[in-house]
């Protein structure tokens, strides 16, 4: 076992994850207001832009399908098939494992959100189920929409503060630990992903305001993502090269694959990104079919349930009961047509 190697791969996919991170946050704090005011109308509206909102990488739409919740903007079905359509942080080592592939699962997911949504509405209205009161769970910072960018650049690179400095230095060495090939994705394609990724998070570094850069690019995405991320990761291949060789493995879950789907169904009620890494390194690897990832995307949710925690614990285990049955059916058929 090559410890190095795997330190070396956990780096690479931590590196890719944070770069998406990082644009994904920008493209939500851009595109708020108007999102915001695309929810609202008729209950498929939604379901539509909830389950897209789901779809993005990471739980930052999952977190503003929350807020919009507990305003009163979206219903309990958007909910739920906001959440349905959220794969957390995994979504970002899916991206960088098997793109193609992951693609396509975050279309059925997005698909998913907008039907199962829409059946949650007709089973709450037939429970009685009541959605939480509005609350304010989320403010929005004026400074985080600034548009005057480049008069910020000039201020920032004339007197630039400490954090900024260290953080520039970091994307800097990021950049030149690719470029001499220390971090090496193994598509060329995804090299030069990276690369783009993270000259935009240069750009971001120099041009955005004091509090975007901490609050959101320090505080949000390094401290609490990455490093958990980074950890994870490299457990979860850790635990893979420790496991005995490929095909004893591969017998092994053959025999005891239903329980690894039920499995994969329970520990997504988890609100935490991480645990279900495991699950995506072991299909990278070909040791389990798609069925049992898709359940496990389906029921998990990464960090996005959190926020609604704090406001209704209620409502929180009823999007989870939901997202539970629903994807252990969805899943079971899958499984039994043999994907």
């Amino acid at each position: 076992m090559n410890v190095l190697a795997i330190l070396r791969e956990a780096a690479t996919i931590t590196i890719f994850v944070f770069s998406m991170m990082v644009f994904v946050d920008w493209l939500n704090v851009r595109s708020r207001g108007r999102m915001t005011q695309a929810l609202r109308g008729r209950k498929w509206r939604e379901y539509l832009l909830s389950s897209f909102l789901g779809s993005t990488p990471g739980c930052l739409g999952a977190f503003m399908n929350v807020s919009l919740y507990v305003h009163g903007l979206i219903g309990f079905g958007a909910i739920v098939g906001g959440m349905i359509a959220t794969s957390g942080d995994e979504a970002y080592v899916m991206l960088s494992l098997f793109p193609g592939k992951a693609l396509l699962l975050f279309a059925g997911l997005f698909v998913a959100g907008i039907l199962f949504g829409s059946l949650a509405d007709l089973i709450a209205k037939w429970l009685k189920i009541k959605p939480c009161e509005e609350c304010e769970l989320q403010a929005v910072h004026p400074e985080e929409l600034d548009e005057k960018r480049w008069k910020t650049l000039r201020s920032n690179l004339h007197r630039p503060s400490a954090l900024r400095i260290l953080f520039l230095l970091l994307m800097g060495t990021l950049l030149l630990a690719v470029g001499l090939g220390g971090i090496h994705p193994e598509e060329s394609w995804m090299r030069v992903t990276l690369v783009i990724l993270l000259l935009f998070g240069t750009f971001l570094g120099l041009s955005s305001s004091e509090h975007y850069l901490k609050d959101h690019i320090i505080d949000h995405i390094l401290r609490r993502h990455t490093l958990r991320v980074f950890l994870w990761t490299f457990g979860a291949l850790l635990l893979m090269a420790l496991l005995p060789d490929t095909e004893t493995v591969r017998t092994f879950l053959q025999t005891h694959m239903l329980w690894i789907f039920l499995f994969a169904g329970l520990l997504g009620v988890i609100p935490e990104s991480g645990p279900h890494l495991i699950f995506v390194m072991m299909f990278a690897d070909g040791l389990i079919p798609f069925s049992v990832l898709f359940v496990s995307s389906f029921v998990q949710d990464g960090h996005g349930m959190l926020p609604l925690l704090s406001a209704s614990v209620r409502d929180s285990l009823w999007v989870k009961g939901f997202n539970l049955a629903f994807g252990l059916a969805v899943g079971g058929v899958l499984y039994l047509i043999g994907l």
